[in-house]
């Protein structure tokens, strides 16, 4: 289904608001790009999202491969692709791939495998973030190189997901040249060490409210010791551990973990099943 029939879905509002959510770049797409840099070969993205870090990736002169499992995501990646100036000149090129992440099996090799921006806190738990650890695993060159980004609450974060609900920001959405309002109320579990995140857009016209939607998300919580613990049971192996952008080492009590993997030992069929 094309990106202008699904135009007026839910998703496809979530997916422009998404954007609107990261039109403060988070820092790490130059990270990305001085990494991919260093290598020759193909890059995989998991859980691309809508081409933020793919995008530039390929505009860069790379070969990219992006997964995700939401198909009005990738529409909007593949319309900022093609859109882009730099396709146009040659070089780089983008595939999007619609598929779950923990499943995945391509017949390529990576030499540079991304999961970005606590995209491993939003998979439905242990069992899938193994799994998608042991996709990274299993599609990476021998000497490919695989980074995870993921957030760490600190008590004074979660203090915070208590249900209140909060104003995060109102912006203006050019698209439909909307103003949008976005409000979260997070509810942290202590004893399965998870969070229920609910957003809310509001989007208005003037004075006139157009429309709301929501998503609900679950994010399963990690501190730095179990994201390593997850890493070796996927077969990585670490190394290098930043707490932040500018890859400076990580610190305990950090509120950011980057880690940088090589592959261990490998995993036949299908890479999500071990």
């Amino acid at each position: 289904m094309s990106a202008g029939r699904r135009a007026n879905t839910a998703g496809a509002d979530l997916a422009r608001y998404y954007d609107l959510d990261l039109v403060e770049d988070p820092g790490d797409v130059a990270m990305y790009l001085a990494l991919a840099a260093e290598g020759r070969g193909s890059i995989l993205e998991l859980c691309a999202g809508s081409g933020r870090v793919a995008v530039p990736l390929a505009a860069a002169g790379h070969d990219v491969t992006a997964v995700d499992r939401d198909p009005d995501m990738l529409d909007r990646a593949r319309v900022l692709w093609k859109r882009h100036p730099a396709r146009k000149a040659g070089g780089g090129s983008l595939s999007l791939v619609e598929n779950d992440v923990t499943l995945l099996d391509l017949p390529e090799r990576f030499d540079l495998v991304i999961l970005a921006l606590n995209s491993l806190l939003l998979l439905d738990g242990r069992d899938a973030q193994v799994a998608a650890l042991r996709a990274m695993a299993h599609h990476l060159e021998p000497a490919g190189r695989a980074v995870i980004d993921v957030w760490l609450p600190s008590a004074a974060d979660l203090d915070l997901y208590d249900g209140r609900l909060m104003l995060d920001w109102v912006r203006r959405e050019k698209e439909r040249d909307e103003h949008v309002a976005k409000l979260t109320s997070a509810r942290h579990d202590p004893e399965t060490a998870t969070a229920l995140i609910t957003t809310f857009f509001d989007a208005w016209q003037d004075t006139k409210r157009t429309r709301r939607v929501m998503r609900q998300d679950t994010a399963h919580l990690l501190t730095a010791a179990g994201v390593r613990s997850l890493i070796r049971e996927a077969g990585l192996t670490v190394e290098r551990s930043a707490g932040d952008y500018s890859l400076a080492p990580f610190q305990s009590g950090g509120d950011r973990l980057v880690v940088m993997c090589r592959g261990g030992r490998s995993y036949g069929g299908r890479s999500g099943r071990g």
